[in-house]
């Protein structure tokens, strides 16, 4: 009879400990209407470093609606926001704006270069910068939310300047 009361016992420890482990699950992303962003349906997250249509380096071609760009590119060891990406964050803003049910999640990233500890924090720096120009835009700090992955989730694999260059980024998701 002491054995079962111990192997209950040890049994409702370790769901009780499981239950205590369980990680705080990321806000579910919301889609998004495509005609209100500007876009054509196609996808927004990035484009490439070789068609011509690259962000890399702050550059957004004319043709390009700012709104229908989800990703801000940084420069090498950098928070700043540069000229173009500028009008990338004030069109999310300007969205943001005029949809006060939506909340944003900004995912900070760094490339690989680096320590474990320095790229959390620059992916950190990264995703508050952003969020401090929302928030200068009108946009209440309370629908955003911030977070940094480092290095540890690369948008591309490669250890050289163009995977790099796509994955010093902050990446920016519509929740409920």
């Amino acid at each position: 009879m002491q054995k079962l009361k111990l192997s209950i016992l040890m049994v409702l420890l370790i769901g009780v400990t499981l239950a205590g482990c369980k990680s705080k699950a990321v806000q579910e992303t919301v889609p998004i209407d495509e005609q209100s962003l500007g876009g054509s349906g196609s996808d927004t997250s990035s484009t490439g470093l070789d068609g011509g249509d690259s962000t890399l380096g702050n550059a957004l071609p004319g043709d390009i609606d700012p709104l229908s760009q989800r990703v801000v590119y940084f420069e090498y060891d950098s928070a700043d926001i540069g000229p173009d990406s500028q009008a990338v964050v004030e069109a999310h803003a300007a969205y943001l704006s005029n949809n006060f049910q939506i909340n944003i999640v900004l995912e900070g990233h760094a490339d690989e270069r680096g320590t474990r500890e320095y790229n959390l924090a620059l992916g950190e720096d990264r995703s508050k910068s952003v969020s401090t120009m929302m928030q200068a835009l009108g946009i209440g700090p309370e629908r955003i939310q911030t977070i940094s992955y480092g290095e540890e989730r690369p948008s591309v694999l490669g250890s050289d300047e163009e995977s790099w260059g796509l994955n010093r980024r902050v990446e920016i998701l519509y929740s409920n």
